[in-house]
C-alpha cells in the first residue's frame, strides 16, 4: 500500500504546475467575471433611473434583476470550467504517453520498480480521480464566495438573491453537481469507468502497437455495448418495461462489470504483454 500512496503522489507531482495555474485561472476568471457582470449591470441601471429617470419598477421590468444565474452563463465563469475539463481529458492520454514519449523514456524505470505493476496503473487513474475530485471541490468553495461578491455589489432592490443550493441547481452546474445522489454516483462512476477504458485501450496499443489501435477500439466498444446495455434494451426492446430506480441499479452493475473488466485486462497487459 506504501508503495502505491508513493506512486499516487509521484503522479501527482507530476502535475501540480499545472494544476496550480488551473486553479488560478479559475479563481480569477470568476471572480473578474462576477465583478464585471454586476458592475456593468449596476453601471446601467444608474444611468437609466438616475440618469435618464426611469423608474426602478420599469427598469426591473424590462431587464429583470439580477441573479447568479446571469453570471453562471458567462464566459467568464464557463470558460475555466470547461478549461479544466479539456486539460484533465487530454491528460488521460498524457499520463501515459509521457511516460513512453519524453526526451528519456522514463517508462523503462517505472516498470522496473519493486512493486506490483498494476500498482502503476491504479496510481494513474487514482491520480485522474483526485484532481477531478479538487477542482470540484474549489467549484464549490467559490460559489458562496463569489456569491457574497455579487450581494456586495448589488444593490438589494435590483437582485435576486439564491442559496447555494439554487446555484448549484443551475442547468450549467448540473454536470459537475448532479441534483440526485443516484446521478451523482451514475455520472461518477461513469467517468471513471471511461477513464480505466481508456487506458486499457492505450495499454492495448503500447502492447501490440498498430494491431492494438484496432484491439482498442474493439475492446472499448465492446465495454461501452455491455455498460449501456440495460438503457438499449429497455428502449429498444422492451418498450421502457423497467422503473427508472432498477436501470439505475442495473447500469451501476453493468458500470462495475466493465470497470473490473477493465482492471482485470489492464493489469494483464501491464504485467505480461506490454512492451517497453
Amino acid at each position: 500500500m506504501s508503495r502505491y500512496l508513493k506512486l499516487v503522489n509521484f503522479e501527482f507531482n507530476r502535475f501540480w504546475k499545472l494544476y496550480i495555474v488551473l486553479i488560478g485561472i479559475t479563481i480569477l476568471s470568476q471572480l473578474i467575471g462576477v465583478t464585471v457582470v454586476s458592475r456593468d449591470y449596476v453601471n446601467q441601471a444608474n444611468k437609466m433611473i438616475y440618469e435618464e429617470s426611469m423608474p426602478m419598477s420599469k427598469f426591473i421590468e424590462q431587464n429583470g434583476t439580477l441573479s447568479f444565474h446571469n453570471i453562471s452563463q458567462t464566459l467568464w465563469f464557463m470558460g475555466p470550467i470547461g478549461l479544466c475539463l479539456a486539460v484533465l481529458i487530454i491528460y488521460v492520454f498524457f499520463i501515459w504517453y509521457r511516460d513512453w514519449l519524453g526526451k528519456n523514456t522514463f517508462i523503462y524505470r517505472l516498470l522496473m520498480l519493486p512493486t506490483a505493476r498494476l500498482h502503476i496503473y491504479l496510481a494513474k487513474a487514482t491520480t485522474i480521480l483526485l484532481l477531478t475530485l479538487g477542482l470540484i471541490a474549489l467549484q464549490l468553495l467559490l460559489l458562496p464566495i463569489e456569491n457574497q461578491l455579487l450581494l456586495r455589489i448589488v444593490p438589494n432592490e435590483l437582485l435576486t438573491n439564491l442559496s447555494l443550493y439554487e446555484i448549484i441547481k443551475e442547468p450549467n452546474l448540473m454536470i459537475i453537481f448532479p441534483n440526485t445522489f443516484s446521478e451523482f454516483i451514475l455520472y461518477y462512476v461513469g467517468g471513471m469507468v471511461a477513464v480505466f477504458m481508456v487506458f486499457t485501450a492505450i495499454l492495448f496499443e503500447r502492447s501490440f502497437r498498430i494491431k492494438g489501435v484496432l484491439y482498442g477500439i474493439l475492446y472499448s466498444a465492446a465495454s461501452l455495448l455491455i455498460f449501456l446495455a440495460p438503457i438499449l434494451v429497455n428502449e429498444f426492446i422492451l418498450g421502457n418495461y423497467f422503473y427508472p430506480l432498477e436501470l439505475f441499479f442495473m447500469e451501476l452493475a453493468t458500470g462495475l462489470i466493465v470497470l473490473m473488466g477493465a482492471i482485470w485486462i489492464g493489469n494483464f497487459l501491464i504485467t505480461k504483454k506490454v512492451r517497453v
